[in-house]
Formats: structure tokens, C-alpha cells, sequence
């Protein structure tokens, strides 16, 4: 039997190099099989510990009301190409069709999920779920990480809880986790084998990201350096720089024609705008003051994060540590890089160095330009959850790390489960929303009254007399009260909503353009529509339903 064998694997051509090549394979795809389970294990063992299943996600219950928007935009794009009413806040609206503020390329998964698979409540969980674990698969599959490295990884995967929290959401944060994960693997991929459509994949994520969220413009720099390193020429550089033009440009188009204008600016350009009004020192001095103040800040944030858990200052902590270690460690490597120049039968090490080298100071640059970025330009507690994707990343290329006993394993773990297990005390900010009867009863009643009472126009798509004004808060006796806005989950598909302000909606009331307004029962504002006439279509949980023509 055993020349049988051997004849047989000579005849058919498989050498003892081709079988290792296939061993090497096999286990590879069981390591990737076994990291892609991670992201679901994590999820069904946090839902088992609130005694609870996935299927029990319930998005109505969260009180995150960016979902509403997100989950509803998608909604009607999946139903009818895109919302027939306007989204937007103090009845602002896109000049082309009917987003809001936001990109519509940061939900382009959902939408392909939507159109794949329908367009449900727990369709965003789901696929969030999905995008993880196909990230997980490939960067294995991409990377080829030891069991060590694995170990490591799952270690910092776990501890790192705004994963189970941002996949059991309708927040499109973790489309962002999988998409930069995915280029770093990809990334990583390169460096072992140049090959030209692996640079061209890394420039299509970096600039799709790009047209997600601006400030992932820095993950582009990357394959712009891996063309210039190869091409070393004019065209390598002049490529370079009309990519970063085209990119821009598209993104410039999107926000300037498809986004609706926000309540307050989205980024603060004081700082840029000292330099015309100032001069180069004067805007050089007006950066460093407004770095200053609000650094000061930033540290508060951390210390209230540390002693009391405030959801800003704890992802300031952890973006920090992981800032440092990447930090450090990209210097130890660098100065080990600069000390094997010209030793013998180390060029191999060093070339191999000097790729991962790229990787993790690269990456060490972007934690330090995003954190300039978040101090100039953004309010820290609302620009605090887009530091959670560079973390996200930062656990898969610190596990690849040349760990020195699992030392910095250790520190980032240990950051995560003080500030996101033990710290993580706010409801707000970590819980998971479950479905609440009383909700889910009110939710569908309301539901098949508003399917009968509002009925989209074909005729003037998309406009207001398709969209709903939902008045975001109100005085009730003297006393402040917000919409019940979770209600708005039982909109009809392609229904636009208008987050508008109380005061805006008072000043403006006899110009208002939405066809129907959700104000809260007894508050001022229903008294200008009792006043009016407006037709009271439905009330439930303090909100009230009106129709204005």
C-alpha cells in the first residue's frame, strides 16, 4: 500500500514542498474560520450575560438617535432608490436628493445588504456581525498569524467591548472597523509579495474610506508611499498626487450636493482661517493656543474617564496607550533597523523589519495626526467615538508585535478592561438596547396608523410633503421634555425626517414646509397646533402626531 502511495503522489505531481504548501494552507484556514467565530462568540456570550439572545436587539429601545437617521436612510434607499422626503435638521436638505449631513457612502454595505437580503430592524445587526467576521477571516487569511498572535489577538479583541457594542447597533461604526482592518491586512500582505493590484486594492479602500469619513484621508498616504518607494519616479509621485485629488474632489461633491447642512458647523476652521486673517506666525501661534486650551480639555476628559468612567475620557485613555506603544515600539525598531545595516546574514531580518516597520509607524503617525485633528476640529465628546476605528485597528497590529512576554498584551488589555469592563458603569454609552414590550406594543400600534395616515406623493419626490418634522425637545409646565422619537422606527418606508429645534420650529412656525410634525403632548409647541388647526393623527408615550396639510 505504501508504494501505492508513492506512486501515486509521483504520478499525480505532488512533491513534499507542494504538500507542506497545503498543510500550511489547511491550517491557515482553520485559524481563519477560527478567529471569524470571535466576533459572533462575543456577541451570544454579552446578550447570554444580560439573559438575553441577538434576536432580542431591539433598536427602538437604544438611546442612540444617530440609528434613527442611519436605519431609516438606508430604508429608503433599499425601497425606493432613495428617500422620498427629506432628511436633515431645522428643515435644511441636501441640493441633490434627500440624505442627511452625512456621506451615503458610509452605509454602502447596509445598502447592499438591504437590496441582498430586505431591510428589517435587525438587518444592521446582522450584517455588522457579518462585516466582522468577514474581517476576521481575512485578515488571517491576508497576514498568516502565528497561534501566538492569535492568542494575543483574541485577547485584545474581547477586552475591547465597543466591538459588541457598536455590532448590536445601527451605527455605522463598524463599517469602518472591518474596511481599515481589512487594509492593513492587505497592507501587511503587500510588503511580503509586491504585487500591482494588491496597491490598487489598498488605494480603492483608502479612498472609499476617505468618501466615508475625511479623516481617514491618512490611511491613503500608505499605498502612496508603497508607489512611490517602487516607482522612485515622476510619474509614481504625479500618480500620487492626482488620486489624492480626485479623492477629495469626490468627497468635496458628495458633502457639497448630497449632504444636508448640520445644526453647527461639522469641523471648526478658526485655526485655518487665522493664517489668512493673521499671517503665518500669527496663525502658527492661533494653532498652538487652540492645541493648548484644548489639550487641557482633552486631559480633564481622561482624568473624569479614569475616576468616573465618562465615556469621552475613557477612549481618550485607551487611544492614548495605544498611541504609546505604537509610538515606542516604532522607535525600538527603528533603532534595531539602523543597527543591523551592514551586519552579515542579517538582510533578510532587516528587509523583514523594515516592511513591519511601515505597518506600525505608519499607523503611529495616524493615532498622532487624528489626535492634532480631533483638538482642532472636532467637539471632543462628539469627535471622542471616531478615535474607537484607529483602536480597533491598533488590537490587530499590536498583536503582531514582537510582544517581549506578552508586555504590551498586557498594558492594552488591561487599559481596555479597567476602562471598558469595570469603568464601562454608563447605560448610555455601553448598553446593549433589548426589546422593551411596552415599546414594541406602542411601535407596532403606531405603525399601522401611520401606514394608513401618511402616504408618500409621488409626484413631488423627494420634498417635504414626504418628510415629518420631528421637534427634538420641548417645554412641558415649565419643564424640560424630549420626543419620544423611537416612535419614528414606525414610519413608512422612504419618509424623510427633519431633527428641528424647538426654538427654530417657534420662530418659524407659519413657514414651516414638512407636512407632518412629532411634537411632545402638552408642550408649547402643540399649543401652536392646536391654535393652527393641524389634524392630530396619533398619540403614544408623550409624543403626538399632526398633520399640517
Amino acid at each position: 500500500m505504501k508504494k501505492i502511495l508513492r506512486w501515486w503522489k509521483k504520478e499525480a505531481g505532488i512533491s513534499r514542498e507542494g504538500k507542506r504548501f497545503w498543510e500550511k494552507r489547511y491550517v491557515t484556514l482553520a485559524k481563519s474560520l477560527l478567529l471569524a467565530l470571535l466576533p459572533l462568540l462575543c456577541c451570544v456570550v454579552y446578550c447570554a450575560s444580560q439573559g438575553r439572545g441577538i434576536g432580542e436587539v431591539y433598536l427602538p429601545s437604544s438611546v442612540w438617535n444617530d440609528e434613527l437617521f442611519y436605519y431609516k436612510q438606508v430604508e429608503g434607499i433599499v425601497n425606493y432608490g432613495y428617500p422620498q422626503g427629506y432628511f436633515g435638521f431645522n428643515e435644511s436638505h441636501a441640493l441633490k436628493l434627500s440624505f442627511a449631513a452625512w456621506s451615503p457612502v458610509l452605509v454602502f454595505p447596509w445598502i447592499i445588504w438591504g437590496f441582498l437580503f430586505g431591510w428589517n430592524l435587525m438587518s444592521p445587526v446582522i450584517c455588522n456581525i457579518f462585516l466582522m467576521m468577514l474581517c476576521c477571516f481575512l485578515f488571517v487569511w491576508l497576514v498568516r498569524p502565528s497561534w501566538k498572535q492569535l492568542g494575543i489577538l483574541t485577547f485584545l479583541f474581547c477586552l475591547y467591548t465597543p466591538f459588541v457594542r457598536y455590532m448590536l447597533s445601527s451605527m455605522p461604526e463598524v463599517i469602518c472597523f472591518a474596511m481599515l482592518i481589512i487594509f492593513y491586512a492587505l497592507a501587511v500582505n503587500y510588503q511580503r509579495r509586491e504585487k500591482t493590484y494588491k496597491l490598487v486594492l489598498l488605494f480603492v479602500l483608502s479612498g472609499v474610506m476617505t468618501l466615508m469619513r475625511p479623516y481617514l484621508l491618512l490611511f491613503l498616504l500608505l499605498p502612496v508611499f508603497f508607489w512611490i518607494r517602487a516607482g522612485r519616479n515622476f510619474k509614481s509621485v504625479a500618480g500620487s498626487l492626482a488620486v489624492f485629488g480626485t479623492v477629495l474632489g469626490l468627497y468635496g461633491v458628495i458633502k457639497h450636493y448630497l449632504g444636508a447642512e448640520y445644526f453647527a458647523p461639522l469641523f471648526f476652521t478658526d485655526w485655518i482661517d487665522a493664517y489668512f486673517e493673521q499671517g503665518l506666525w500669527g496663525g502658527i501661534r492661533n494653532t498652538l493656543d487652540t492645541l493648548h486650551y484644548m489639550g487641557k480639555d482633552f486631559l480633564e476628559h481622561t482624568r473624569q474617564g479614569i475616576r468616573e468612567g465618562l465615556a469621552s475620557g475613557a477612549f481618550f485613555g485607551g487611544y492614548l496607550v495605544c498611541m504609546a506603544v505604537l509610538a515606542v515600539q516604532s522607535v525600538r525598531d527603528w533603532r534595531r533597523y539602523r543597527r543591523m545595516a551592514g551586519e552579515k546574514g542579517q538582510e533578510d531580518w532587516r528587509k523583514a523589519l523594515g516592511r513591519w516597520l511601515v505597518i506600525e509607524a505608519h499607523l503611529a503617525f495616524s493615532f498622532a495626526a487624528m489626535l492634532a485633528a480631533l483638538l482642532l476640529m472636532y467637539k471632543l465628546t462628539e469627535g471622542s467615538k471616531h478615535l474607537l476605528t484607529f483602536m480597533a485597528a491598533a488590537i490587530f497590529v499590536i498583536a503582531l508585535m514582537d510582544t517581549g512576554f506578552y508586555k504590551k498584551a498586557m498594558l492594552v488589555g488591561g487599559t481596555f478592561a479597567y476602562f471598558y469592563i469595570h469603568m464601562a458603569v454608563d447605560p448610555y454609552d455601553y448598553q446593549v438596547p433589548f426589546v422593551q414590550e411596552e415599546r414594541m406594543a406602542a411601535l407596532e400600534a403606531c405603525r399601522e396608523i401611520l401606514r394608513e395616515e401618511l402616504i408618500l406623493d409621488p409626484e413631488k419626490v423627494p420634498g417635504y410633503e414626504n418628510a415629518l418634522i420631528w421637534v427634538y425637545s420641548d417645554s412641558v409646565g415649565g419643564e424640560p421634555g424630549y420626543t419620544a422619537w423611537q416612535l419614528l422606527y414606525a414610519l413608512p418606508e422612504g419618509f424623510g425626517i427633519s431633527c428641528c429645534m424647538p426654538d427654530f420650529v417657534s420662530e418659524e412656525f407659519d413657514s414651516l414646509q414638512g407636512r407632518y410634525l412629532c411634537v411632545i403632548s402638552g408642550g408649547s409647541i402643540e399649543e401652536k397646533c392646536i391654535r393652527a388647526g393641524y389634524e392630530k393623527i396619533l398619540e403614544a408615550e408623550g409624543s403626538v402626531f399632526y398633520r399640517r396639510y
